[in-house]
């Protein structure tokens, strides 16, 4: 298989991850059953093939060849890294805690796929570079659209314009990275405004309390939503101020908000446990609250 082959496979697995966020942020509120099965309802059944899938993957595959024939420290420092997220994927998975195996699966992937390409050809990867940054961009756009959209519809939630302002600033910035032949730079760009646009429509729907009671079947499954909304704010703390937290009094700062914020989330993983999902769902909109808070306190605003 050539290598320009294999990363298509690679990139087509990963956009599959995608396709339930995408499809949430487009469709309409009446079929929002799309949005709960794509983030947060998890199928045992289709978990477990992923885990096989995501196995051979790290393991057996070309890609895994490839990395072993490259030799380069980077790709094979990054596919021990992808091994690490599926030995947890693995716990996760065994414990019951299927929200966090699928989070950790989809980052065992994109680890391998960052090995994958760390180990290929420059001239392969360049091309698959600027594919990815065009993919993601359309992404972006398309969710704006889908926020802006939603947003026009709740006139009373605050905070939409500027993140429609943000958005499209960093729109802005990442072509303008594209055009200087930046694309990694303007794809790291474009990563941030793809996870505030996520959570700027979780948070527009997520809020209203007629549609979540409209289409959530029961509380578990509304958990289940939450679970991986808080993911998806942990997430943003890495990429949005992984290089603020240098600073040691904002560093302080934001681990003061994320201990706080732990710790609500084991009292709801408790709750849960308990089949206690109404408190389950109350601690960890407060744990996801104490993660917003962090962020904006370090000078950006999110909606949430």
């Amino acid at each position: 298989m050539k290598m320009s082959q294999l990363l298509g496979m690679v990139l087509a697995g990963l956009s599959a991850l995608a396709y339930g966020v995408e499809q949430a942020g487009t469709a309409p509120v009446a079929t929002s059953a799309s949005l709960r099965l794509a983030a947060g309802e998890v199928d045992r059944q289709q978990l477990e093939k992923r885990l096989n899938s995501v196995s051979t993957l790290i393991e057996e595959s070309s890609a895994a060849k490839q990395i072993e024939a490259s030799g380069d420290a980077r790709a094979l420092e990054k596919r021990a890294k992808a091994r690490e997220f599926y030995r947890s994927a693995q716990d996760a998975f065994n414990k019951g805690e299927l929200a966090s195996a699928s989070q950790l699966l989809s980052q065992a992937s994109m680890t391998m796929f960052e090995a994958v390409r760390v180990a290929a050809p420059e001239q392969v990867t360049a091309a698959k570079v600027k594919a990815d940054f065009n993919t993601r961009l359309e992404t972006v756009k398309a969710l704006l659209a889908a926020h802006n959209r939603i947003a026009s519809e709740k006139t009373s939630v605050p905070g939409t314009a500027e993140t429609t302002r943000n958005i499209e600033k960093a729109l802005a910035e990442a072509n303008q990275l594209a055009a200087e032949g930046k694309y990694d730079e303007g794809r790291k760009v474009l990563d941030r405004a793809y996870l505030i646009t996520k959570t700027a429509i979780a948070s527009l729907r997520g809020g209203d309390t007629l549609v979540r009671s409209l289409h959530f079947a029961t509380k578990e499954e509304e958990y289940r939503y939450e679970i991986d909304r808080n993911d998806t704010h942990q997430m943003l703390i890495q990429v949005l101020l992984s290089e603020k937290r240098a600073a040691a009094d904002l560093d302080a700062m934001v681990k003061n908000y994320l201990e706080k914020a732990r710790a609500l989330r084991a009292q709801a993983e408790e709750a849960a446990g308990r089949k206690d999902f109404e408190a389950a769902i109350k601690l960890l909109e407060d744990s996801t609250s104490e993660v917003v808070r962090a962020i904006r306190n370090a000078g950006i605003y999110i909606p949430g």
